[in-house]
């Protein structure tokens, strides 16, 4: 079997995608794009510029007008729709829990249409609720009403899991959180992407979150790409006038100059302690060098010195922190 048809190269593609709704307005002006597997992409640009069309094509809630969408190299226009979309997590800003359902129940929704055994169900509930920080002999019998926004938030996130898939997409999903718990679940996204490995395509209005959380950034205007790069790459080299306008030359500088930083700046999201592998830097190695050297040992954490002596642990996940805190991105 090919490596495409694993699904190693690319998960999802764009193919001249257009899309003319009925008015004559077209949302989407012959797009192609191809959105990697395991990553988490997220899609920003202005309002009207076809960011949430584009990301509602893939599980069929919006239908090309031409050319074509594939999943693993198989066009979805072949798949059932309804079971198209049973395969794919759906996130969405206003949460939409069923009131009058436990979160448990509605955690289990997608399992039971999909006739999962009931221990089945339970086992998953169980380690979604904790896989989100929610304990499940806490929550999983209370009802959405109960919970704040942001722990409803999680609750999405976890029945967007529930059934496994391959795909989650996730639509201006902490928008509506206050900024606390919208920079809180940012992190906590991020931290457990690094866990699921899942393709995750992200619509945001935030540029700054799209910098904070994104592996890809896809920039949209008038139905079309302008550019598609990482966060790193976005802000080094603006493909066009638009992209450097949209991001904001403040915000480009921000970033760039963060990278410069010593890391012995970022004390206060050092740990006291740490038992895995560590790698001795000294303190004024810069934010960049540091990541450097963790992108090169994934497991490890840095064991920061000053005159020999060891003054703390530093990992991706606390640089993430520091980066978020300080209104930057840091990749990881």
């Amino acid at each position: 079997m090919s490596q495409i048809s694993k699904g190693w190269n690319f998960m999802i593609r764009f193919d001249n995608v257009t899309k003319r709704f009925d008015d004559g307005t077209e949302a989407l002006k012959c797009v192609s794009v191809t959105i990697p597997a395991h990553k988490l992409t997220a899609i920003i640009g202005p309002s009207g510029c076809g960011k949430t069309t584009l990301m509602r094509m893939i599980n069929r809630l919006e239908i090309p007008t031409e050319g074509a969408v594939y999943i693993d190299e198989l066009p979805i226009s072949e798949r059932d729709g309804v079971e198209l979309r049973r395969s794919i997590g759906y996130v969405i800003q206003r949460i939409g829990l069923i009131p009058h359902m436990t979160i448990e129940d509605n955690v289990a929704l997608v399992p039971e249409l999909l006739g999962w055994d009931k221990m089945k169900i339970e086992a998953r509930v169980d380690e979604l609720l904790g896989l989100v920080d929610l304990d499940p002999s806490v929550f999983k019998k209370r009802y959405p009403f109960e919970l704040s926004g942001g722990q409803q938030q999680r609750v999405g996130v976890s029945r967007a899991l529930a059934s496994n898939p391959k795909i989650i997409l996730m639509d201006e999903p902490f928008s509506a959180l206050d900024p606390i718990s919208r920079e809180q679940l940012q992190k906590e996204l991020k931290k457990l992407q690094r866990k699921i490995r899942k393709t995750i395509v992200f619509v945001t209005h935030d540029m700054d979150e799209a910098l904070a959380i994104a592996d890809q950034i896809i920039i949209m205007r008038e139905g079309q790409i302008e550019q598609m790069s990482s966060p790193a790459e976005l802000v080094e080299n603006q493909a066009t006038d638009f992209v450097r306008e949209f991001i904001g030359q403040e915000r480009i500088d921000r970033q760039r100059n963060f990278g410069q930083r010593s890391i012995k700046e970022f004390t206060r999201f050092y740990d006291d302690t740490w038992s895995g592998e560590t790698r001795k830097v000294a303190s004024t190695l810069t934010v960049d060098d540091a990541i450097a050297v963790l992108d090169a040992y994934p497991t490890s954490r840095l064991a920061v010195t000053e005159a020999e002596e060891v003054i703390g642990y530093i990992g991706h996940h606390s640089l993430l922190q520091a980066a978020m805190e300080n209104g930057k991105w840091v990749q990881s």
